[in-house]
């Protein structure tokens, strides 16, 4: 268990608020549990801002700061008192679950890892908390217990199945909640992997779908192996993807931080994003047309 949690009792429940209709966490908190600096904690987001989308993370509004601190003891935001106020810039950050499934994946720390755990818990606990209450529309907050009038309570903190984090040597549920997805396809999945190989391959020759490789590194002869017995897959030749992508249908979108040939051997996640913008992009940069 993380030391700061121990010592000083930090409830994280406490630390989870709602705001524009979702539960998120302020990046000092997060940092506070990952020990780790805010500083740092921001400039690991910033260099790696095209993966966190709007639903994984946003900077508060100066209105949204002040509503947060007049509606809750426990937080204590910063503003400047000089002439020049609090620049946007100064601005703090805030994560939804999803943004810190994916931070815990760049920051390099073991304690990262453990206390993800603890932040991942603490939000399913709180979308049950929410889930039991919404009859009377009211949820508390904080250990105040100061109530609040949530708007959508129930499309907000829905489950998303097929979104989830894996540790060390969870390879059936990793490779497990791979087929799920594959199996939410009606008609072709894109597969983006830049180290497809004979393990993936090995999955997709049972899949009874129209299915398109993209990858920079294709062994050609494992290649032509496959096309003389298997005619389900298509390989394109692409250098313009780093992370590894799933596309159902052309509609949906599923982000994926380990190559599928490594799935569970470390810790990473599967989680769907739903910025149809960011579709549209990669869809273009294979050259296919949605």
């Amino acid at each position: 268990m993380n030391e700061v949690i121990e010592k000083e009792a930090i409830h994280i429940e406490n630390m989870i608020y709602e705001i524009r209709g979702v539960q998120v966490m302020l990046s000092s908190d997060v940092a506070k549990l990952y020990q780790v600096e805010t500083k740092v904690l921001n400039q690991t987001i910033k260099r790696n801002i095209n993966r966190f989308p709007s639903s994984f993370c946003f900077q508060l509004t100066n209105d949204e700061i002040d509503e947060l601190s007049s509606r809750s003891q426990i937080v204590t935001l910063n503003k400047s008192n000089n002439s020049r106020g609090y620049n946007i810039k100064y601005l703090p950050y805030v994560l939804t679950e999803q943004g810190i499934m994916m931070l815990s994946g760049l920051l390099k720390s073991d304690i990262a890892v453990k206390v993800n755990i603890e932040i991942i818990n603490a939000f399913v606990k709180m979308r049950k908390y929410f889930a039991n209450n919404t009859s009377n529309n009211e949820i508390l907050v904080n250990h105040e217990k100061r109530l609040l009038v949530l708007e959508n309570t129930l499309d907000s903190f829905k489950e998303k199945e097929l979104s989830k984090i894996f540790f060390e040597k969870e390879l059936y549920d990793a490779y497990s909640l791979l087929l799920d997805i594959f199996n939410k396809t009606s008609e072709e999945i894109i597969i983006i992997d830049n180290y497809a190989g004979k393990e993936l391959l090995d999955i997709l020759k049972n899949v009874n779908k129209k299915i398109i490789i993209v990858s920079s590194n294709i062994n050609e002869i494992l290649k032509k192996k496959y096309e003389s017995q298997y005619n389900n897959v298509r390989f394109i030749n692409n250098n313009s993807f780093h992370d590894r992508f799933i596309i159902l249908d052309r509609n949906k979108l599923y982000s994926c931080g380990a190559s599928f040939k490594e799935l569970g051997k470390r810790c990473f996640c599967i989680y769907e994003n739903n910025d149809k913008d960011y579709l549209q992009r990669i869809l273009k940069t294979i050259g296919i047309s949605r």
